[in-house]
């Protein structure tokens, strides 16, 4: 790395740095573009609900589900089913359509599915297991 280093000593625990530091041109250079990633919490925040995730997943499962088939899947009531729905379709991540009485979801698109399985993937490696024990 090239560029002015700022340092500064200060004391710290096992899991940060010992002596405060920046390389002032790293930090300019991501500053700059920081703010791009404004909003993106919301996609998170939507599928940090575990019954939300879930339908999310059984959507990467199946193209399209009925509400009530989520609501069967979840082993909830229908009005809770559609809740989560309405919930992704609002945030942008699923989007419905009318059958007759029934109603239909799935998943606005590819990156969607995405998230979600690159997720499962990633806890499946065993990270998240290990916090989760350390955790109880």
């Amino acid at each position: 790395m090239t560029g002015k280093i700022k340092e500064q000593v200060v004391s710290a625990t096992t899991d940060t740095c010992e002596t405060y530091c920046y390389h002032e041109t790293v930090v300019n250079r991501v500053s700059q573009r920081i703010d791009e990633i404004s909003g993106v919490e919301l996609l998170f925040k939507a599928l940090s609900d575990a019954n939300r995730l879930k339908v999310a997943y059984a959507l990467t499962l199946e193209e399209e589900m009925c509400v009530c088939d989520v609501a069967n899947v979840l082993k909830t009531s229908s009005a809770n089913a559609s809740h989560h729905l309405r919930y992704l379709r609002d945030m942008g991540l699923a989007k419905y359509r009318k059958e007759g009485k029934l109603v239909f979801y799935s998943l606005v698109d590819e990156h969607v599915h995405q998230l979600v399985n690159i997720a499962l993937e990633h806890s499946k490696e065993g990270g998240l297991n290990e916090f989760r024990q350390k955790r109880v």
